[in-house]
């Protein structure tokens, strides 16, 4: 297998690391990711997997076609922590820039639903 395949299929994974903070847009953030992982459109991986450097996840993040990182709040833990790790080549949706403030978002399906959408545009470019 080369540096960018990782199953006997052939294709690297798309993966997603979300934000599972404490906050509403925590649970909006980890939630999408979920949605987007039943969807077929990517797979969401372990945030603190990569924070606690564990090799599998590291070795399979290292390997994967496109990583997008979801960070709830302007905090950007997420971003933080894949850029702490090494990871610079991601993609980064923060759920603030789509209007959606920590504290104020109701962990809905509207609100879910605008959050995997938003990926999802992100991850197909």
């Amino acid at each position: 297998m080369n540096e960018k395949n990782t199953c006997a299929c052939g294709t690297a994974p798309r993966l997603i690391f979300a934000c599972s903070g404490a906050a509403d847009v925590g649970a909006v953030a980890d939630q999408a990711a979920r949605k987007l992982t039943r969807e077929g459109k990517s797979r969401m991986f372990c945030t603190v997997g990569i924070g606690g450097r564990v090799g599998g996840i590291m070795e399979t993040t290292k390997s994967a076609e496109k990583i997008l990182a979801i960070d709830g709040c302007p905090l950007n833990c997420v971003k933080n922590c894949l850029e702490q790790a090494g990871f610079a080549d991601f993609a980064h949706v923060q759920l603030a820039d789509l209007g959606l403030e920590k504290g104020k978002t109701p962990v809905t399906e509207e609100n879910i639903s605008i959050v995997a959408a938003k990926c999802a545009d992100v991850l197909s470019k």
